[in-house]
């Protein structure tokens, strides 16, 4: 009886291992630790009066404009809109005339069309994403032996925190930004250049560069002796 029970026992306690080690490799899932960006949004109106008939903004909005662009609260990285009321000259002007103002704080406008909006009035749209990193670094996985050979829990921690934090604009994570057109100009005149074969050679390494004057400039180098 004895030689019967043995192989028995062997394979209860082999099913037990195999147990045990399976359902340590299931008991973790990335859910557990996720290692994405969290993106919230905000929606600010701002309502920017005009001279009746005109594309000119008002002093009170004008300042107002000023103000909001000074102290941050329309900034760079935030998507900015502009629905004016008018025929579709006039609004486009008055479009222009905020989009000018902003321009010089570097904030770019795109136009927009809203419904109720009071005559000789405009809605400036910002809206703003702010990017949270994930806890990282994410050692939550246990340490030990993983037969399923699943990646670390810190696995793409340092792709996500990078790309949080060298996004220019966070708006752009959260949507794409509407294709516009190309600029022509340049487009063209580089295919013209290739087939008139008047391509511009690249400088010269004798000639006057930056870094050939800036070679000329440094003092040679020390010779140097080795023992005898």
């Amino acid at each position: 009886m004895t030689p019967l029970r043995t192989p028995l026992a062997l394979t209860l306690a082999t099913a037990l291992l195999l147990g045990a080690c399976d359902g340590q490799v299931t008991s973790y899932t990335e859910s557990e630790a996720p290692k994405n960006l969290a993106l919230d949004t905000s929606t600010t109106h701002v309502d920017v009066r005009f001279a009746p008939g005109s594309a000119k903004l008002t002093s009170a909005d004008t300042a107002q404009l000023n103000r909001l662009a000074a102290t941050g609260a329309i900034g760079p990285a935030d998507r900015v809109t502009v629905a004016a009321t008018g025929g579709p000259s006039l609004a486009e002007q008055r479009v222009a005339s905020v989009a000018a103002l902003l321009l010089h704080y570097g904030i770019v406008v795109a136009a927009d069309q809203l419904a109720e909006i009071p005559p000789n009035h405009a809605i400036v749209e910002v809206n703003r994403t702010l990017v949270t990193l994930p806890q990282c670094p994410n050692w939550s996985k246990p340490s030990s032996v993983d037969f399923s050979n699943a990646p670390s829990s810190n696995f793409g921690c340092a792709t996500e925190s990078n790309l949080g934090l060298m996004v220019a604009n966070p708006s752009d994570l959260a949507s794409g930004r509407p294709g516009g057109a190309a600029a022509a100009q340049p487009a063209t005149a580089a295919v013209r250049r290739y087939l008139t074969d008047t391509i511009k050679p690249l400088p010269s390494a004798t000639g006057a560069t930056p870094f050939s004057a800036a070679a000329s400039a440094a003092p040679p180098a020390a010779p140097t002796t080795g023992s005898q």
